[in-house]
């Protein structure tokens, strides 16, 4: 069975804090919990912010996040970002955040998703919890949105083979699982 819980009364995240602590403030966790963090609170703790005073400061942010601009339409830019994602704006984000601030995406994604989880595993003496960093993403030109993972840790589950062999059967083999970043990199143009 599968429950999806919200985790209720997180205050305002500011740079420094740590989301571990933050979390297990407001919910207790089990062995085999999948928590799923938002990019925007990631961004927000590691201090992944930036002063935009006017749109000319916001152009040059997202020039600065990105490695290669894929198109432009007016004030909409779809580029590639330094951690391989293909998104509107390189993902300089302006909403959730104090007027004047723009939130950017982490450096490196896993190693945010591992930091909370190695966290969530020391403070609880947990084995088996999974973290899940999302984001909101949309295809280029097309409308609607999607929550998409940019990182995880301790997921997948390690192993998809029952206890039992079904007579007959090919053995189970443990599938090779790409990075979750990979998921959102870019074909070779």
């Amino acid at each position: 069975m599968i429950a999806v819980l919200p985790v209720e009364g997180l205050p305002e995240v500011r740079p420094g804090d740590e989301i571990a602590d933050l979390i297990l403030a407001c919910t207790s966790l089990e062995d085999g919990d999948v928590v799923v963090v938002t990019q925007k609170i990631v961004s927000k703790a590691e201090g992944r912010l930036a002063q935009v005073a006017d749109d000319a400061d916001r152009l040059r942010l997202i020039e600065r996040e990105s490695v290669r601009v894929l198109r432009r339409r007016d004030e909409l830019v779809i580029s590639e970002t330094q951690q391989g994602f293909v998104c509107a704006n390189a993902g300089v984000d302006l909403s959730n955040v104090d007027d004047g601030v723009a939130a950017l995406l982490p450096v490196d994604p896993d190693r945010s998703a591992r930091h909370i989880r190695d966290a969530l595993v020391a403070r609880t003496g947990l084995g088996a919890v999974a973290v899940v960093i999302s984001d909101t993403f949309g295809r280029p030109w097309r409308r609607g949105l999607s929550t998409s993972p940019s990182a995880a840790r301790a997921w997948p589950p390690s192993s998809t083979c029952g206890a039992r062999p079904t007579p007959g059967a090919a053995p189970c083999r443990q599938p090779r699982w790409p990075s979750p970043t990979s998921w959102h990199r870019p074909p070779n143009w």
